[in-house]
């Protein structure tokens, strides 16, 4: 019987020491926090929107804070730079819009950028791949870019339409 009992427990010994083993290397492999290849590049803005933006402080802070998350290279890094973001937004949300922009087609389009900022910075917290949420937070700057361009590309006189 002691014979048994001790084979038993020398079996139990090597099947637990083997698993515990092959979770020490699963934990060990390093998890991707962000590809950068995959991140879209930023739409350009045109000359009349870059010379309406280049007084507006705010929004080239914003511009500057987007540039960093181009650069990180290890999640604390990408947290600070959504740290910076998430303030350098609340800044552009609190500012003065130039008049043709002062729109809610690009407030709008703020608030669904603030959305993402937070996203990806929820992502980097929990630890998970924040790819998807940071390819989703440019998509939604440029889609704030975009706008300023169809804006000041727009010619047509609204007052011309609500008159008739």
């Amino acid at each position: 019987m002691r014979i048994i009992l001790s084979i038993c427990l020398l079996l139990l010994f090597t099947v637990s020491c083997r698993e515990s083993g092959g979770a020490t290397t699963e934990s060990q492999k390093e998890q991707p926090f962000l590809q950068l290849t995959v991140l879209p590049q930023r739409v350009l803005l045109n000359a009349k929107a870059s010379d309406l933006t280049k007084s507006w402080i705010e929004f080239n802070s914003l511009n500057t804070g987007f540039d960093a998350l181009y650069t990180v290279e290890n999640a604390e890094d990408l947290a600070l730079v959504l740290d910076d973001l998430v303030e350098r937004q609340k800044l552009l949300e609190e500012s003065a819009y130039p008049a043709a922009f002062d729109l809610p087609q690009v407030r709008g389009r703020q608030r669904v950028m603030k959305t993402f900022i937070l996203k990806t910075k929820a992502a980097v917290e929990y630890r998970v791949d924040a790819t998807e949420p940071a390819v989703e937070l440019i998509n939604a700057y440029n889609a704030m870019r975009t706008q300023f361009n169809v804006l000041v590309n727009n010619t047509l006189d609204t007052q011309l339409l609500s008159d008739e």
